[in-house]
């Protein structure tokens, strides 16, 4: 069995201990999302001092509650947007090659009732097939009717005049979030959840050159100093930019986007069903996950910056509605087995009142008079490239000595060759012969949580001792997936897990009891029945 050096990852004690006693930093990054874990992973591989602080869990708002696609971004195209599509086409490709056991090349189809939409949107994947180039994941094709039907079953059959498929990725996004965390360490970087910036520190000349904070679990207050500050904080960067100048303008505009989780069985073949313009000019996506169905999303503007947005009615009836236009077997609201919600950090439009269809999702970067970095915008699929083009910020600003990218090529930690996508437990990669090996040491550890999931007490154990998991909800909602594919099969395993953890952790009774209420209270807002 290998021991948690070998492979790679340090204890959080020790990254603790680092926090301490490094005098400088290169790099400090806020935020641990998608955004701010690519900037570490990308600075840390560039050999600079890297310091990343998240003042929650790894991934716990936007970054874990996407689509699960990694696309180029169809819908982009219709708005003329063609280098955002190009260079999420790009991405998407490196994406799949540096983590292949956590992305797969995914088929989807597009159910046609018109005539001129077969022609329309064979043109249309033709030219996003063109855009993608050597990175490429299969050609696009009108199939006939017959086809389609047989690619998805339970498509509504009457008035079908055709589709046409095309080829795009998919991911487990909290997963990756956590395995690029991971990856920036192995690099030399300081990665650390549950760490609050509570301020900053400022020069005589009124640069911002470091942080204050504070460890949300021991309230112990830390501080550390910087060459280069980055805010990546996601729909908070406002507060933080307001942290720097309290009369900073506001740089983002939340779009809520909304998903739910059914049985496999309404959709039961391979493939994904896209549709590509729904009653109000949306786009849903019915996509294969974990043997569920994740079906979404929704895009509407949301007025304030929250870690747990939740699922209003008029959501769920719009997912449910434009679903059923669809299918024979129609999903009500007792299919759903979770629902769960997340805010896009869409760069603000200069005038009020635009759609959410219509803010840009390009990344724009910032540097405040007093030198605070700030990345707002974007999306997973492009998180690489935000990353290269923030620490090249920094560089230009004569904050860091050039130093090359290389993450073009870094393979993400957990990469392997040639992974089983149909073992159940396969985003685990290289390390899951290690999950695997904790229940020949320990037989009670290979029990699983709940019976019709493949979850077991190992991985319990794991997501403590090697991913830096410290609440129940960091194993249940990210480290495996449990509450956004059944919130109910997720409040029978918290007892299993709090236990398992507060063990790990030399916690006491009042912890387990606060962890599951605190759980159940969260486990609710997933819920519909």
């Amino acid at each position: 069995m290998k021991d948690i050096e070998a492979v790679g990852v340090e204890s959080r004690e020790r990254l603790l201990r680092r926090l301490t006693t490094l005098q400088e930093w290169d790099v400090i990054v806020i935020g641990g999302g998608a955004t701010g874990l690519g900037i570490a992973m990308d600075a840390a591989s560039r050999q600079y001092k890297t310091l990343l602080v998240e003042q929650a869990d790894f991934a716990k708002g936007t970054s874990s509650k996407a689509t699960k696609l990694v696309h180029g971004g169809v819908r982009y195209m219709a708005q003329g947007d063609l280098g955002l599509v190009r260079e999420a086409c790009y991405e998407r490709g490196l994406l799949l090659k540096n983590a292949p056991h956590l992305t797969k090349n995914e088929t989807f189809v597009i159910p046609n009732y018109r005539w001129f939409d077969n022609i329309k949107y064979t043109i249309g994947l033709k030219f996003y097939d063109l855009l993608a180039g050597k990175l490429s994941l299969g050609a696009s094709k009108y199939i006939s009717k017959r086809k389609t039907l047989e690619a998805l079953p339970n498509i509504k059959e009457e008035g079908l005049k055709g589709g046409v498929t095309y080829q795009d990725g998919q991911f487990d996004d909290s997963r990756l979030a956590l395995n690029v965390a991971q990856t920036a360490i192995e690099q030399g970087g300081c990665v650390l959840n549950y760490i609050q910036v509570t301020g900053f520190i400022k020069g005589n000349n009124k640069k911002v050159v470091g942080v204050e904070m504070k460890d949300v679990e021991t309230g112990v207050a830390y501080s550390a100093i910087g060459k280069t500050i980055i805010n990546a904080t996601g729909v908070y960067v406002d507060s933080v930019l307001q942290m720097d100048r309290t009369d900073a303008p506001n740089m983002i505009r939340p779009s809520k986007g909304v998903h739910i989780t059914l049985d496999r069985s309404f959709l039961p073949g391979a493939h994904a069903l896209m549709i590509p313009e729904t009653s109000d000019g949306r786009v849903l996506f019915a996509v294969p996950w974990h043997d569920t169905l994740i079906v979404g999303t929704t895009d509407t503007l949301y007025d304030k910056a929250e870690l747990e947005p939740q699922a209003v009615e008029e959501d769920i009836d719009f997912i449910l509605n434009t679903a059923a236009a669809y299918m024979v077997r129609k999903p009500l609201r007792s299919d759903v087995r979770s629902v769960f919600a997340g805010l896009r950090p869409l760069a603000a439009p200069k005038a009020d009142g635009g759609k959410t269809k219509e803010i840009s999702r390009s990344h724009k970067i910032i540097v405040s008079e007093s030198g605070l970095i700030t990345i707002t915008g974007g999306k997973w699929t492009t998180f690489r490239r935000m990353a290269q083009d923030t620490v090249q910020k920094a560089i230009d600003n004569g904050h860091l000595p050039y130093k090359k990218c290389v993450t073009e090529n870094l393979n993400v930690h957990g990469h392997t060759n040639q992974p089983d996508i149909n073992h159940p437990l396969h985003f685990y990669g290289s390390d899951l012969p290690y999950v695997e090996a904790l229940g020949v040491e320990n037989p009670a550890w290979s029990e699983p949580l709940v019976a019709g999931h493949p979850f077991t007490k190992a991985q319990v154990i794991w997501a403590v001792r090697h991913e830096y998991a410290r609440k129940v909800e960091d194993v249940l909602a990210r480290r495996f997936r449990l509450l956004l594919l059944d919130s109910k099969a997720a409040l029978k395993a918290a007892p299993a897990v709090a236990q398992l953890m507060a063990e790990e952790l030399g916690k006491d009774a009042d912890w387990i009891q606060r962890e599951l209420e605190g759980f159940k209270a969260l486990a609710l807002g997933y819920s519909l029945n």
